[in-house]
């Protein structure tokens, strides 16, 4: 009878362990291409009803019990995304190595908050609104070399960033800052960097020719020394959308519009930077080009005149206005 049970015990631990090596080695194909979410802090049993659930493993309990004779290795929190069959061991690797899916957000030269934050939101990192509430009010961030902003416009550095779905946005606006701290390093900027970065972000703006720059930042000096106002379309444009009037186009008595960031009413630098400036327009401001021009407008290719006097920029303003009617 010792001997019968002893047979019985062993046929069943051979039963569960074929059992337990089945549901381990066998792979399980998701129906289409699955994204899981594991918060930082989810218990093993937790992760693995989340797996069960989204039909990445075949069985709860069997991947408990190996991770449980792997209890030194700690699985990672992320968004993982599953497209490929796979075993119960795989997948246990997998998130062991913390093989997190990442979100690509691509933030151009000259892009501001609200760009930002749409773009933010487009990669299905969360909603814009989140983001500018952050842009606002982190300032934090930035105190240590910009005191004064109202904002981290101008500071969330243009680049391509790779973020993940547990991320906060504070994190995520952290990263573009520390971005900006690298590249102002980089390039000497220790000093006046709100007036920098502020009049970099218009230079940004107004075009997109790199050699171009450095002269253009030499018509604003040049304005700025005289106390002419500087007149940038892309200042008001900021203005309004500031307070959610932007329609898409400047118009004439847009010029007048009541506020600090409007440079047709109000001489010198806007209170703030427009936009997030790039390593080049960043350089310009620190280094503009000796010139004595005050006037510029865009030739209708790309590209700008540039004038001395106002006789000779509204030429210039004529024969772009003749252009534009060729095309």
């Amino acid at each position: 009878m010792v001997r019968a049970l002893a047979i019985t015990i062993l046929l069943a631990i051979a039963a569960a362990a074929g059992w337990l090596s089945w549901t381990l080695l066998t792979p399980v194909t998701p129906p289409q291409g699955q994204f899981v979410l594991l918060h930082p802090g989810y218990s093993t049993r937790h992760i693995a009803n989340e797996l069960k659930a989204a039909g990445i493993i075949r069985n709860q309990e069997a991947f408990l019990v190996w991770h449980y004779l792997h209890h030194s290795r700690s699985l990672k929190a992320g968004e993982y995304f599953f497209e490929k069959g796979a075993n119960t061991l795989d997948i246990h690797k997998r998130l062991v190595r913390g093989d997190v899916y990442v979100h690509t957000v691509v933030i151009p030269e000259g892009y501001n908050i609200f760009d930002i934050a749409e773009a933010i939101q487009e990669a299905g990192l969360g909603s814009r609104d989140d983001f500018l509430k952050v842009a606002t009010t982190d300032t934090a961030l930035i105190a240590d070399f910009a005191p004064d902003a109202k904002s981290l416009e101008g500071y969330l550095f243009p680049n391509t960033y790779e973020f993940t779905r547990t991320q906060s946005m504070e994190e995520m606006a952290a990263a573009m800052v520390k971005q900006f701290r690298q590249v102002a390093g980089e390039i000497g900027l220790t000093t006046e960097v709100e007036k920098t970065v502020t009049l970099a972000s218009i230079i940004e703006k107004e075009t997109g020719v790199q050699d171009e720059r450095p002269v253009v930042a030499s018509v604003y000096y040049n304005r700025m020394e005289k106390c002419i106002p500087l007149q940038a379309d892309p200042s008001v444009i900021y203005a309004e959308m500031l307070d959610g009037s932007y329609s898409g186009a400047l118009h004439h008595a847009d010029m007048e519009m009541k506020s600090s960031y409007n440079t047709y009413r109000h001489p010198g630098l806007p209170p703030g930077p427009i936009g997030n400036p790039g390593k080049t327009s960043l350089e310009a401001a620190m280094h503009p080009a000796v010139t004595d021009y005050f006037y510029f407008v865009s030739n209708g290719n790309g590209h700008h005149r540039f004038a001395h006097t106002l006789e000779e920029h509204n030429r210039n303003v004529a024969a772009y206005r003749k252009a534009v009617m060729q095309k």
